[in-house]
């Protein structure tokens, strides 16, 4: 017969999975000694089997409860539903990772109209029982009854505002008699029963509640936000009471054994007398700073200070602690590893090694890789977040915080910063022509689009704030406004855009500034020593890279060309090189876009210095170079000195039914060569410049992109090959350089033999070979991959995480079959999973040589990095 049931001597800390995070907490603390009120925990594995089989649990479970509720009551001399030496306990719920306030608790359970008089005698004090009971009621009716909680806290207001009272602690056992009565009666009129007396009864149905509460829409918003998984399920822990509001010599807190802001090392908390632990969290009563404890009552504090010191030694980590003080005896409910800011933790982990508590490898393991990204990005401030109205959700595209005046297209969010102000440019969807209102702008809203959509991969790349696929906004851009529900926001009005979470809000909310510490520096130094992956990163300019050098960049992974020629200087001769007929006509417009390349080109190779850049040849299809506006059509034709309506045909013919399938990529070069021969001029002239000009050795690698058949490699490979040899001549130069490909088609995995025969390098390109693999469109998957993943139909969206069983298995066989073929070819991953932890481990047990993200991710790969090391240590492949 499976096991359900554990009493807190018999568990241990390492139980977490199956005990949850408090009930192995409280199991470890009794192990050692600590003054745990004592208790038991049904595991997850009882709530994962209470979804599954439901009622068919519930006489296995039932008798295993009992069973250790007697073992309870035998060695508390207490008996659960007794009027004499009655036996209280509260049920409260407990993850295997942490999930503050998502689910639910009952506290008093025992209590009924007979035990109360029992235990009025027993304290002889009957304000407590009534007040204990008054508050078991409310809480049952909330959590297992599911009766509103404002129903309950109207009757409790009422009888303030009657007795012109403002502290719950005035009420009066009659008072409280009183209310009782009418919390029972709503208990009647809201669901036709009696409140429960059968003590027995209140427990199964508080059990059965706590496990309904693991999928409450708060926790499971709150797992999604988190990462946590919906399979791990909440073990519940029933705990005989101790009473916090038994008088002036009782009290509740919380603290943390450091700031949980700065990670300064100081207790850090709350607490109030004459109070139960709900009291502090609700804000029904305003708690006092830990400190005060001293002074009132010196005892427990400096009781509770050791115990403190000696948890956090004995974790390892800054604990958050809840305590109850009764009659002047300090027990300890719960203690786990404390939540924090991402400036706190690197402070706390660098500390403690400092401190010789953590090793350096430890204190690595700490860390949240992706919180290091916050400390790179503008935040707001919480006290302010804390007021603020919430608009809508999108996709957290892009990290950061952001404030300004909504505008709806680029040419206006460039007047407006042009003007002084603060701007956020809304769009449906960006696309590539977007990019000067992007770049102008504090932050970027889209109602489309998904995690690798245009708007998220070029605001990534420039560290700018971003929330993608907002599908509940409707936009107007022609009348200048959009809507969320039945609210309009209008052109000028401030919105605010929290990139971490993907929350829209109201107004104009204060930021505040990122913070690179000392702290931070010595961390990353640690983590660098550590890792085995080099982390490049996805940089299209100059200043990209210099940013991204300042953040420990490597090298470059992917340099997008097509960025280069959407600047307004620039866009009127690739249009012009597009709307050409005839080859010569090309060729003269790429004349003039050729001296812009070899400036970029130059511009970034000074920059990274001797650090590898690989460099993408030009790869979405033309017509995303093109207007569809009627207006900027128009416009260019006027320009361009031709009709509306031929530029207008020229427009329709280039329009695609599967753009990211079709003329794009190599298939650009198989058909105008010209296009790339510019491309090999600009980079291979600019490498000899910076050679002889800077005395910098730049080996170029030059990428050609969507390759799926060895021909075409084979045929743009010539090209390069043909150019790059023809300037060497010409200038009389000696200069290395690499040409590879990137794997972004199912194909190219499969053949990967054959195509490392030609190729010096492969880079990942996991963002369309996820779009490929799966067959959903990137751009448009956010319609539906939120729904897929409430459904358990995926447990991560593809675009976010690698998915190792399908996308990593053609790498897996491209990386195997390219190192037959070619056994020194280098591998690398330019795909936005770049900057994602748990891909950046799958890239490190795949043996890659380096994982290419944007530039305010590469922390968080560096760190990633690290810790895949760690985690894996004599496991690459």
């Amino acid at each position: 017969m499976k096991k359900y049931v554990y009493s807190f001597n018999e568990g241990t800390a390492a139980m977490k999975s199956l005990l949850g995070g408090k009930g192995a907490n409280l199991a470890e603390m009794t192990k050692i000694g600590l003054p745990v009120p004592s208790g038991f925990t049904v595991t997850t594995e009882a709530c994962n089997e209470y979804y599954n089989a439901g009622e068919k649990l519930w006489n296995e479970l039932k008798e295993e409860v009992l069973n250790h509720l007697a073992n309870l009551e035998e060695k508390m001399g207490k008996r659960l539903g007794a009027v004499e030496n009655t036996l209280l306990v509260s049920v409260r719920s407990g993850s295997p990772i942490s999930m503050p306030g998502m689910m639910d608790t009952i506290l008093n359970l025992g209590l009924n109209d007979e035990t109360v008089e029992g235990l009025a005698s027993a304290t002889n004090n009957p304000r407590f029982a009534y007040d204990s009971y008054r508050r078991f009621i409310q809480m049952f009716g909330d959590v297992v009854l599911e009766i509103p909680k404002y129903k309950f806290d109207s009757i409790l207001e009422k009888k303030k505002d009657e007795k012109n009272i403002e502290e719950d602690t005035d009420l009066t056992a009659v008072d409280l008699q009183v209310i009782i009565e009418e919390y029972k009666a709503i208990v009647k009129r809201e669901k036709n029963i009696d409140f429960p007396q059968d003590v027995k009864d209140q427990l199964f149905m508080s059990i059965e509640a706590v496990f309904r509460s693991w999928n409450n829409p708060r926790a499971k918003v709150y797992r999604n936000l988190n990462d946590i998984s919906d399979t791990l399920g909440t073990a519940v822990n029933i705990q005989s009471m101790v009473f916090g509001n038994m008088g002036e010599t009782s009290g509740t807190g919380v603290a943390f054994t450091r700031d949980p802001s700065t990670g300064e090392k100081k207790l850090f908390g709350e607490f109030l007398m004459n109070a139960q632990g709900e009291d502090v969290v609700a804000g029904i009563r305003t708690p006092k700073p830990i400190e005060e404890l001293r002074s009132k009552m010196p005892q427990a504090y400096d009781r509770f200070l050791e115990v403190a010191n000696l948890l956090e030694e004995h974790y390892k980590d800054m604990q958050d602690i809840e305590f109850t003080i009764e009659n002047s005896n300090l027990y300890i409910l719960q203690t786990r590893n404390g939540k924090r800011t991402a400036l706190a933790a690197v402070n706390i982990a660098v500390d403690m090694v400092k401190e010789e508590r953590l090793t350096k490898e430890e204190a690595i393991m700490r860390i949240d890789p992706l919180q290091v990204e916050k400390l790179l990005h503008p935040t707001f401030d919480e006290e302010e977040l804390k007021k603020a109205t919430e608009i809508t959700r999108g996709l957290p595209a892009s990290s950061g915080a952001a404030t300004g005046k909504i505008y709806f297209t680029p040419e206006d969010v460039v007047a407006a910063k042009n003007r002084g102000e603060k701007a956020i440019l809304v769009r449906m969807e960006t696309s590539p022509e977007d990019i000067e209102g992007m770049v102008a702008s504090e932050g970027i809203l889209t109602a489309r689009g998904g995690m690798t959509s245009h708007a998220a991969v070029v605001a990534r790349g420039m560290g700018k704030c971003c929330i993608a696929g907002a599908g509940e906004i409707r936009i107007e851009e022609s009348n200048k406004f959009f809507k969320a529900g039945e609210r309009l926001y209008r052109e000028g009005e401030y919105i605010s855009l929290d990139g971490n979470q993907g929350i829209v809000y109201e107004g104009e909310i204060p930021t505040t500034e990122s913070q690179l510490t000392e702290n931070f520096v010595e961390l990353m130094t640690w983590a660098d020593n550590i890792r085995q992956l080099k982390i490049r990163t996805n940089a299209d300019t100059s200043r990209d890279a210099e940013k991204a050098i300042e953040f420990g960049a490597e090298g470059i992974g992917l340099c997008r060309t097509e960025h280069m020629f959407f600047e307004e200087s620039r866009i009127y001769a690739i249009r012009k090189m597009i709307l050409s007929t005839t080859e010569e006509a090309r060729r003269n417009a790429l004349e003039q876009l050729l001296p812009m390349q070899r400036q970029d080109f130059a511009e970034i190779f000074k920059a990274m210095g001797p650090r590898p850049v690989t460099i993408r040849l030009l790869d979405p299809p033309l017509h995303e170079f093109l207007p569809h506006d009627e207006e900027d059509i128009k416009q260019l034709a006027e320009k361009m000195e031709v009709s509306y309506y031929q530029l207008q045909e020229i427009v329709n013919d280039l329009k695609e039914m599967n753009p990211m399938l079709g003329h794009r990529g190599c298939r650009l070069a198989v058909t105008y060569p010209e296009i790339y021969e510019m491309q090999v001029k600009a980079i291979i002239e600019a490498a000899i410049i910076v050679k002889e000009k800077e005395g910098i050795n730049v080996i170029p690698e030059i990428m050609i992109p969507l390759i799926g058949e060895i021909k075409e490699f084979q045929y743009v490979k010539g090209i390069v090959e043909r150019t790059a040899k023809e300037i060497l001549v010409e200038r009389k130069a000696d200069l290395q350089y690499l040409i590879g490909t990137m794997i972004e088609i199912p194909r190219a995995a499969v053949t990967a033999d054959e195509i490392a025969a030609e190729a010096e390098f492969f880079s990942f390109g996991t963002n369309d070979l996820t779009q490929m693999t799966y067959g959903y469109s990137r751009d448009d998957a956010g319609k539906f991959i939120g729904e897929y993943k409430e459904k358990n139909i995926l447990e991560k969206d593809p675009f976010q995480r690698i998915d190792r069983k399908g996308v990593g298995k053609l790498m897996e066989i491209a990386v195997k079959l390219g190192k037959t073929a070619r056994p020194n070819i280098k591998l690398g991953i330019c795909g936005e999973h770049g900057g994602d932890p748990n891909s950046i481990e799958f890239c490190h047990l795949l043996n890659l040589d380096y994982v290419s993200c944007s530039p305010y991710r590469v922390p968080v790969a560096r760190l990633a990095a690290a810790q895949a090391a760690i985690n894996n240590k004599d496991q690459r492949k």
